[in-house]
């Protein structure tokens, strides 16, 4: 494997955990692999496996020059290559190693995924017993100022959600605070509080920071991360 050192996806993985590990490819926040899924009729289906910071997992199928599946899950890769045994993709889905088939399971590829995923179940649980979030913020496009936004429900999750997605954002679109782009914004002091239960000057730790999950996350949201989380949970 090609040293890692500068490489802004370096940080996902230790040199040791990918030693050995064949196609390894970094970039901004993932890290791309050879994988591929073996079936008894069809023989080895080859692909590109990309592990993201964030959790998510996507292979680009190479399994004929022809075939334009991509961003398909491990789960769509494994019926998609034929697998007599779907439904197994942490253990039927491999990469190689030493050149040897090694499945996922047994490589440190998967702990981003399980991370997401514990912390989608309730690994970052609040006082209260629910997922806590910490509080974020979003910059006017007009004003510059930047505007806090609590995260305690699902509605005030889908308030920000919202508008993150909003590319022109602005305080008159605060529909939680009475907020005007004339208001000051907040002392530094105070943005580094942001309500986590941990620490209150926190800035950043697994009680806090969501990768995921139902409060934080939309059914009705076409949104590629939405579609992403419900898509995995099922699998």
């Amino acid at each position: 494997m090609a040293a890692a050192n500068g490489v802004a996806g370096a940080g996902l993985f230790s040199e040791e955990e990918l030693r050995e590990v064949s196609g390894v490819r970094w970039g901004e926040d993932f890290v791309e692999v050879t994988c591929g899924c073996t079936s008894h009729r069809y023989g080895d289906a080859v692909g590109r496996l990309r592990v993201c910071a964030s959790g998510d997992l996507e292979i680009n199928c190479e399994c004929t020059p022809g075939c334009r599946e991509d961003k398909l899950t491990p789960a769509a890769f494994e019926k998609h290559s034929g697998k007599e045994t779907a439904g197994k993709w942490r253990n039927t889905v491999w990469v190689m190693v030493q050149g040897e088939k090694v499945p996922l399971s047994k490589t440190a590829l998967l702990k981003y995924y399980y991370l997401a995923h514990k912390s989608g179940n309730g690994s970052h649980k609040g006082r209260n017993g629910r997922p806590s979030h910490r509080d974020e913020f979003i910059c006017c496009t007009r004003c510059g100022k930047e505007r806090r936004f609590r995260l305690r429900s699902k509605e005030e999750c889908r308030v920000y959600h919202d508008a993150l997605a909003k590319v022109n954002w602005t305080c008159a679109d605060l529909t939680t605070d009475r907020v005007t782009c004339d208001d000051e914004e907040e002392r530094a002091s105070r943005k580094v509080l942001r309500g986590c239960s941990r620490a209150p000057s926190c800035t950043g730790c697994m009680k806090c920071v969501c990768f995921g999950c139902e409060t934080c996350r939309f059914k009705d949201c076409d949104c590629q991360t939405c579609v992403d989380f419900y898509r995995n949970s099922k699998e």
